[in-house]
């Protein structure tokens, strides 16, 4: 059985004496009660089920998903510490079902003959292929082992759905500033942590919440890092400089198999809709730094281009699929520039979804039934004994008239003056508007 990933964090404090291994200040600062959890009050309130069950109340079925740093990991120590369960941890990175079935047995054993409850917790349970997942079904369902799974991807493109029905699931918040700045603060004073041998700025303190971005964990990781080296040295001050020091770059917390890829390239369409090309820009730039498949941005902006402009600009077609050659012609970093001119040409021009709008009602008419038959004179009747079946006999060939467009019918006769294609007022389907009006009374011999 894979060992209990928290047996060293319950005794790291007397482990470190013993050895003398300094251990990280995230690690020595984890809360150890409820009352010391900074944040995530919406689950962790006098009355919530995550409280009674870390009070010792009916044990359940829980997944726990939220952004790193967020308090998955000191909830489920919380749990661990509550007396008569027994705790076991399994790492997702490392577990096979064969493990999961022996942790299993052993629940069934000890519900079976102590009464005792077994809690399980997966941390990373997004990364269990669905066989491992599947696994657990029965088990949670008879409630041999009751578990609680934490990812940081969204439970329902991560976790099966068998398993999240029989779970609670409850989401954490990326910590507020006023949070973070409540951690440094502790992390400062407590002896556990820095206990007072050093002072900080409050610009350091702005520079660390700004970068943490709600990660308690990656706070006092900047925190312990720029204090390093100034403990020892009189009136040691982590002021701005201290904290530029040891951060070269802010990692995006990103994820391109994940909840947060979904989450910024939906940002990043919904801005381009909106036509805020500042915004757009930022969420490209996010992507760009996360390492995201530039391919990938180009094909949304194909997309959206037939989807979101359309008509009203037909130029924006051809800048998007421009954008997408440049990207396989020139690559990384240099596209960059081609994916940003394309993310502000869609972002102003004016907007229409009249063609999306067209196709869509098209296909729902055609698999609600309204197809007909396709009139004969429209037929193919290039083979022999076309012409007696009646195939293009009468079709009026467009360019015999001076104008190219004459009066003829063209959809079947369920759907003759059915319009699909309704151009809008804005750029340039304002001219089409009247095109389409003249075209279709021509066609359908609607003269005034």
């Amino acid at each position: 059985m894979t060992e209990d990933l928290f047996q060293g964090l319950q005794s790291g404090a007397s482990q470190s004496k013993q050895t003398g291994v300094r251990l990280p200040l995230a690690v020595r600062m984890r809360p150890r009660s409820v009352e010391e959890v900074v944040g995530q009050s919406q689950i962790l309130g006098p009355g919530t089920p995550l409280r009674r069950l870390i009070e010792g109340g009916p044990a359940a079925s829980i997944v726990l998903f939220g952004p790193p740093g967020t308090g998955k990991t000191t909830i489920a120590r919380l749990l661990a510490a509550v007396e008569s369960r027994h705790f076991v941890a399994l790492s997702a990175l490392s577990t096979s079902v064969r493990e999961i079935r022996e942790v299993i047995d052993d629940g069934r054993r000890r519900r079976d003959q102590f009464s005792q409850q077994t809690v399980l917790f997966i941390d990373e349970v997004h990364r269990f292929s669905k066989t491992q997942q599947d696994a657990l079904l029965g088990a949670v369902e008879d409630q041999v082992v009751h578990l609680v799974a934490a990812t940081t991807e969204n439970p329902s493109f991560s976790v099966v759905a068998p398993l999240l029905s029989r779970s609670l699931v409850l989401q954490l918040q990326s910590l507020t500033d006023s949070d973070i700045r409540e951690v440094i603060a502790l992390a400062v004073t407590d002896p556990r942590g820095l206990d007072r041998r050093i002072s900080i700025s409050s610009e350091a303190i702005d520079a660390i919440v700004r970068l943490a971005a709600g990660d308690a964990r990656r706070a006092l990781t900047v925190l312990e890092a720029s204090a390093d080296g100034l403990i020892s040295k009189d009136n040691c001050l982590v002021d701005l400089s201290a904290v530029e020091r040891v951060i070269a770059e802010v990692s995006v917390r990103y994820d391109r198999d994940g909840d947060q890829h979904h989450d910024v390239i939906s940002a990043f369409i919904k801005s381009i809709r909106g036509s805020d090309a500042d915004a757009a820009l930022h969420y490209l730039a996010r992507m760009i730094v996360a390492g995201e498949d530039p391919r990938f941005i180009a094909r949304r902006l194909i997309v959206h281009a037939s989807e979101d402009v359309g008509l009203a600009d037909s130029s924006a077609l051809v800048t998007a699929v421009a954008a997408a050659e440049t990207v396989e012609l020139v690559g990384m970093p240099e596209a960059r520039l081609a994916l940003a001119q394309a993310t502000v040409y869609l972002a102003t021009a004016p907007k229409s979804n009249s063609v999306i709008m067209a196709i869509d009602e098209a296909i729902s008419d055609v698999r609600a039934g309204a197809v007909g038959s396709i009139p004969a004179h429209l037929r193919y009747g290039r083979y022999s004994g076309a012409k007696a079946l009646g195939n293009a006999v009468g079709y009026r060939y467009p360019h015999t008239n001076a104008d190219g467009v004459l009066q003829q019918q063209y959809p079947p006769d369920l759907l003759v003056g059915k319009d699909y294609y309704r151009p809008t007022h804005r750029g340039g389907e304002f001219a089409l508007r009247d095109l389409v009006s003249r075209l279709r009374r021509t066609v359908r011999g609607e003269f005034e």
